[in-house]
């Protein structure tokens, strides 16, 4: 595939004047680039390029086929998201938008916007998180969810989050946790079956947001986009922020200001209530949840710890299987 060509014609820009590298994609399946380009449209692009490798160099040592046809299925997902949903959102959730996918073979080219030069050029690591730029975060991801409230997710991910259970058959194999492995199927069940599904980002990340000056976010990543209950995103999203100490200081007033951003998202107030009610008590289940993909996955990530490790236990007695 002839990137710079496919650049060119999308940016009717004459010519690129620099490129360099964002990031390689997870286990060698491609490269995120930045192409500065001289003329047309845009002054710059960002280009997902994903090149499916003939040898899987997981990470983690999952080369596993079934984690191969994930991640394939990951980039179709995100190729539909982009080009179906991604024009939906507004500035309250705002995410890039696309400007042309092309497929040949074995590549996919994802063409977008640059979020750097539309005026989010901000990372941040958990070390540098403050308490406003987690609830920043917070307030895209409940505008994102009542953006979404019931969608169907046609040519999305069934369920959301790139730890779904289903999905996830070798990692739930090797959990230590027997008493959490026992329960995995009943906590994945109650979840799914929340009367109240929107669609959720999935991987969201601290690593996925990208800040303004002003502290209002975007997002990126949509590869596990999908449907599912809310607090899979807030629980995710807390536990990329904060260690254990932290999140028990600030559970209270992080949940209420999603709550708080949620209800001006939404027009009916009544359902708001419902949604609330709901979603609050699956907030453990959704830890539990993410708990039980790490001891599978990573026993002893820094994720485990004593927060997470406390409401997935309170999950477990109220399952009476602890």
């Amino acid at each position: 595939m002839d990137v710079k060509q496919e650049i060119l014609v999308v940016s009717k820009a004459t010519s690129i004047s620099r490129s360099e590298s964002v990031q390689t994609l997870w286990s060698g399946y491609g490269e995120i680039n930045r192409y500065t380009l001289v003329g047309g449209n845009y002054s710059s692009l960002i280009v997902k390029h994903i090149q499916l490798p003939d040898v899987n160099q997981h990470p983690k040592g999952w080369n596993t086929d079934l984690s191969h046809q994930r991640k394939l299925k990951s980039y179709q997902v995100e190729r539909q998201w982009y080009q179906q949903f991604a024009k939906k959102t507004d500035a309250n959730c705002r995410v890039p938008q696309i400007y042309n996918a092309v497929e040949v073979g074995n590549e996919l080219l994802l063409i977008m916007e640059d979020l750097d030069e539309s005026g989010y050029p901000i990372r941040l690591h958990h070390n540098d998180v403050s308490l406003n730029h987690a609830k920043s975060c917070l307030s895209w991801l409940a505008h994102f969810h009542a953006k979404f409230m019931n969608d169907k997710a046609k040519g999305l991910w069934k369920v959301g989050t790139y730890w779904h259970l289903e999905t996830r058959p070798d990692e739930w194999e090797r959990m230590e946790n027997i008493a959490l492995k026992d329960a995995a199927t009943v906590i994945d069940k109650i979840l799914q079956s929340a009367k109240y599904q929107t669609i959720i980002h999935g991987d969201a990340k601290l690593a996925n947001f990208c800040f303004a000056e002003n502290r209002s976010v975007a997002a990126v990543d949509f590869q596990y986009v999908g449907k599912g209950c809310g607090m899979k995103d807030v629980a995710y999203f807390i536990s990329s922020c904060f260690e254990a100490e932290e999140c028990e200081k600030y559970e209270e007033e992080l949940l209420q200001h999603y709550f708080e951003k949620l209800e001006d998202s939404l027009d009916n107030t009544t359902e708001f209530q419902e949604v609330k009610k709901e979603w609050s008590m699956l907030y453990r289940y959704a830890w539990a949840d993410l708990y039980r993909f790490l001891d599978g996955w990573s026993p002893g990530h820094w994720k485990m710890h004593e927060y997470s490790k406390k409401l997935t236990d309170e999950v477990l007695n109220e399952l009476k299987i602890a």
